[in-house]
């Protein structure tokens, strides 16, 4: 509903004898009846806004009203009167020239200050000379200012320091709270807050510390967000890996080395091999390497504010490619059921031998055998199945080769037949096949003359 308000005019109308009356008449200030409330709209009011000081069910039967500050109707409290029966009000010595009354009771107050903040009488006076009172509180809360982070240590040192994270300003009835990386944060065995929650205390801080944090501020007109605030925590180095993870290069390629330590600030590098000062970079870059180039090469880390260095070595080891291998075999026709030995040649040393056959890797039988060093594979016998392409293959780390393919040819022997089997073998399957089908015979016919009862031909 739309308020209507009269002006409020300075200096003192004649009801001062009219007032007077009424409180011989009246001598108590009568409570306000159960009818007549009045509430502040809104109950929480920032500094610079308005406040208005709504009257519910006036009472009709009025000759004037009163506003006053405070929570007695002494004059010198007085804001202002409204005088029903001329539609004028008049103002008191607590006017401020913010206040403006309406006809139907109510009291705006404009652009408060936390001054403003407190009780609010409303007295009336009635036709019949009673004077019922009512009041009402006005709390008046200061916007919040943006508040920001200070911090008691600029550059703190993992494992080393604490450090506490002021939040200001300090302000009165302001509720602090902290967040790390957008999410609440409370007490733990890390950290602690003081008794406001405006100081966070971090107890010897680790690199996962470094935030953002953000400190917000509460009452009960306003919330404020300070800006994010990043702690500079030194850590490291941590031990330094170096890239790539390969420990064997072929020889006359390019030696390519990286070292990174986790360190803030970033760590300084030094590349030794063999004991030797080679760089002091994060990269090291060998061109066209060679077996000397073979050894221990250390990388070294150091952190200028924490004082401390790290390193690690790896041994690298140069190697030639290996050289083409070559079959060496006793014969490459052999007759079934005679032996054979296959023998991979090759002049490297320190090098791995494995043999494929058909272009698969070998799979071993119990007529197979290689030697320690896998470089002789004997069969004995062999058999018209191990007809096929050998081959073998040499490596290293570095490098691997083929021989060229060796083809084996059996002669399949002609006494075991298509089965591989010899006559002699065959025929004693027969006979024993032959054997224990007489055997089942007679066995059958014994067990059927017991049963029946009746003997056998004699």
């Amino acid at each position: 509903m739309e308020l209507t308000s009269a002006p409020l005019h300075k200096g003192q109308l004649p009801w001062r004898g009219l007032l007077l009356a009424a409180s011989l008449l009246t001598y108590w200030n009568s409570p306000a009846t159960a009818q007549v409330t009045v509430e502040a709209v809104p109950p929480l009011v920032a500094e610079g806004a308005n406040v208005l000081l709504q009257v519910h069910k006036l009472l009709e039967d009025l000759q004037v009203f009163y506003w006053y500050k405070g929570d007695s109707g002494d004059e010198s409290n007085e804001i202002a009167r409204f005088i029903i029966s001329t539609n004028m009000n008049t103002t008191g010595p607590a006017y401020s020239g913010r206040e403006r009354i309406y006809r139907n009771g109510s009291l705006l107050l404009q652009n408060v200050t936390e001054k403003d903040a407190g009780t609010y009488m409303l007295r009336m006076i009635k036709i019949n000379y009673d004077s019922p009172t009512t009041s009402v509180q006005v709390h008046v809360h200061q916007l919040l200012p943006k508040p920001n982070i200070i911090s008691n240590n600029s550059n703190p040192m993992e494992g080393e320091d604490s450090v506490a994270l002021m939040c200001e300003p300090k302000t009165q009835n302001t509720t602090y709270l902290w967040r790390i990386n957008g999410q609440s944060l409370s007490e733990d065995g890390k950290r602690e807050l003081s008794d406001d929650n405006r100081t966070l205390t971090l107890l010897t801080v680790v690199r996962n510390d470094t935030g953002p944090y953000v400190c917000e501020t509460r009452n009960p007109v306003s919330t404020s967000r300070s800006d994010p605030f990043t702690l500079n925590i030194t850590y490291g180095p941590d031990d330094p890996i170096i890239s790539p993870s390969n420990t064997h290069f072929q020889s006359r390629t390019n030696l390519s080395l990286s070292c990174h330590a986790a360190s803030n600030p970033p760590a300084q590098y030094s590349w030794s091999v063999n004991g030797v000062l080679q760089a002091s970079s994060q990269e090291l870059f060998i061109p066209n390497i060679t077996t000397n180039n073979s050894g221990s090469y250390t990388c070294l880390v150091y952190n200028s504010v924490t004082g401390l260095n790290r390193t690690t070595v790896k041994i690298i080891t140069v190697l030639e490619p290996v050289t083409l291998p070559v079959i060496q075999v006793t014969n490459t026709t052999v007759k079934e059921l005679d032996p054979v030995m296959l023998t991979c040649i090759s002049n490297d040393t320190g090098v791995s031998i494995r043999w494929l056959f058909n272009g698969q890797n070998l799979g071993l039988t119990d007529r197979m055998k290689l030697s320690q060093d896998n470089r002789t594979l004997s069969i004995d016998p062999v058999r018209r199945e191990d007809s096929g392409e050998y081959l073998c293959e040499v490596s290293n780390p570095v490098s691997s080769k083929k021989s060229d393919p060796i083809q084996l040819d059996i002669i399949p022997d002609p006494t075991l037949g298509s089965s591989g089997l010899s006559a002699g073998a065959i025929a004693g399957i027969v006979v024993g096949s032959v054997a224990g089908v007489t055997l089942i015979a007679a066995l059958a016919y014994f067990l059927y003359f017991r049963k029946t009862g009746r003997s056998g031909p004699l």
